[in-house]
């Protein structure tokens, strides 16, 4: 069977850690000396599944609202989304309603809901969490989306299982299972 080719795009408030995620999980490394993200950045990544081998096109938006208005463009044809946010900032989970009705109005691909999950970044920070996982899980499934994982990018914790959740679920979206 060919290779499934998946356009995913990671969105959210800027400095939540969607660089570093995307960063971690196509190189293995954590590097903090990344600058702010420009517009947005692009990569590629081939993911084996159940078998099946997904080439993931990840498309990893800046977060400041100066670069909103290029968001509609690049999310246009959207397979799956990434809404990423800091634990240790209460207030760039709060935004979910924006970034979602941005993301969704701007990646409109025919009737089918384009998954959609929730990450909670930075978790090595634990100590200094202000959003309680409880309230990150209630707010994922009050807004329907296809899961809730959180990570950390500077330990590597939960960095692969985020994206292969989320290429299961474009996966299952897609009739390919």
């Amino acid at each position: 069977m060919g290779k499934i080719k998946f356009k995913l795009c990671l969105f959210g408030d800027g400095g939540v850690g969607k660089t570093t995620l995307t960063n971690r999980f196509l190189t293995r490394v954590f590097n903090e000396d990344l600058k702010m993200t420009i517009g947005a950045d692009f990569s590629v990544k081939e993911l084996e599944i159940e078998g099946k081998t997904a080439v993931l096109r990840i498309w990893d938006f800046a977060g400041e609202d100066r670069f909103r208005i290029l968001l509609p463009s690049f999310a246009k044809g959207a397979d799956g989304g990434i809404f990423m946010f800091d634990i240790t900032r209460y207030t760039s989970m709060k935004n979910i309603d924006d970034w979602l009705s941005f993301f969704k109005h701007s990646a409109s691909k025919t009737q089918l809901q384009i998954p959609l999950i929730m990450v909670g970044g930075k978790l090595d920070l634990n100590e200094k969490r202000s959003v309680p996982a409880e309230d990150a899980i209630e707010v994922s499934k009050s807004h329907n989306l296809h899961g809730y994982i959180e990570c950390s990018s500077r330990t590597g914790d939960n960095v692969d299982e985020v994206f292969e959740l989320i290429t299961r679920k474009m996966i299952e979206n897609a009739g390919k299972v």
